[in-house]
């Protein structure tokens, strides 16, 4: 009984995971994606929005889903993006002991939240993300999008992303759920606010407080079209490609030499198959390594011979322009400018050393066609 003498009122159970949806602008997958988060099993679960003021019918949409919470994260920091800023601030209404950080052009499978709960615990993974297959549509997708994905793969293979020990360090932010103590341990995404790959930057967070992190390749949890449309790639990809590896002039040249050397020795391989020079054929080995090394992207063998005809010289034009655009200091993403002056993530994951006190700024990758 309370001091009124009245019955107390009963608590309020608490979910296991909080699942926090940043978004801005994305009328056009945000119906799919909330379908699929109100239609888990096996987990108890609450669902938070952050409009990130949009424009279009974004705060509509999330409030036409009953049980899902919509909010605004407020002005934005000085320093900070959008998105850590909108994270932030649904990290804040959260009240379960697991956070799911997921983006809006997510789609996830059946049942798939309580086997990432379980994967999670069963790993004693404090961070848990998940490379999502990548949906392609357009032709500008097909062609670039797995060359991008086979270099990530190279240059991050996720079984020296899970060895603690390597300096090889990821997370995928269409996909990263973390244990709510161990996020708050570490700043979580506040002491990350000005990084524009802060998923990264977060990861490198949770490795240098000695949290453990585990990452995979979750075509069978999660998918998502990350770009629509040429202009959307070309600005995403120039926003991060620069920040992803660590010699971005030479990965652009690099992959033109490896696309001349694919094509002009398949057509040696033709000639000699041809005029019965046996030996000849041998130099179609050079492009089957290139197509072999696309393939592990995991994209449908149709694409990846799309990929490896177009994408190449695509690929390495946005590197390129990446590349230029951190120069001048300055990438833009969702109609905000961000100055990449400061970004402390200008390098990539594996060729920083992991802090061992990391300081809290408060300013701040498999088809379906």
């Amino acid at each position: 009984m309370n001091p009124s003498g009245s019955a107390p009122e009963p608590d309020v159970v608490r979910p296991e995971v909080s699942i926090i949806v940043p978004a801005r602008n994305e009328e056009a997958s945000l119906g799919d994606c909330l379908h699929s988060l109100t239609a888990q099993t096996g987990v108890s679960y609450e669902i938070i929005v952050v409009d990130d003021g949009s424009a279009d019918r974004t705060r509509k949409i999330a409030g036409s889903f009953a049980g899902v919470r919509v909010i605004s994260p407020g002005p934005l920091p000085a320093g900070w993006t959008g998105k850590n800023n909108a994270v932030v601030a649904g990290a804040k209404k959260a009240r379960a002991e697991w956070l799911l950080f997921t983006d809006a052009d997510t789609v996830h499978l059946p049942g798939s939240l309580a086997w990432a709960l379980a994967e999670a615990k069963s790993e004693r993974a404090d961070l848990l993300s998940y490379s999502p297959a990548q949906v392609v549509v357009t032709s500008a997708e097909r062609a670039v999008m797995p060359i991008v994905f086979a270099e990530l793969a190279a240059q991050y293979p996720p079984h020296k992303v899970r060895e603690q020990s390597t300096g090889v360090i990821a997370a995928n932010g269409q996909y990263i759920l973390v244990r709510r103590a161990a996020y708050d341990a570490t700043g979580g995404h506040a002491a990350v606010a000005t990084e524009i790959l802060e998923d990264v930057a977060l990861a490198r967070r949770f490795r240098s407080a000695g949290q453990r992190g585990f990452f995979r390749f979750g075509g069978d949890t999660v998918r998502t079209r990350m770009y629509r449309n040429w202009p959307q790639l070309r600005e995403g990809w120039t926003k991060n490609l620069a920040l992803l590896f660590p010699h971005p002039q030479f990965l652009a040249f690099r992959s033109l030499i490896l696309w001349v050397a694919a094509w002009a020795t398949l057509g040696i391989a033709a000639l000699g198959a041809l005029s019965g020079h046996v030996l000849w054929i041998g130099f179609s080995a050079v492009w089957l390594f290139v197509y072999g090394r696309i393939l592990k992207a995991r994209f449908s063998a149709t694409n990846t011979l799309l990929a490896l005809a177009f994408g190449p010289p695509v690929f390495s034009y946005l590197v390129q322009r990446s590349k230029n655009a951190h120069a001048n200091g300055q990438v833009s993403w969702k109609g905000r400018a961000y100055s990449t002056v400061a970004t402390r993530s200008s390098t990539p994951a594996e060729t920083q050393a992991p802090r061992a006190n990391p300081r809290i700024e408060d300013a701040k990758l498999r088809t379906e066609n």
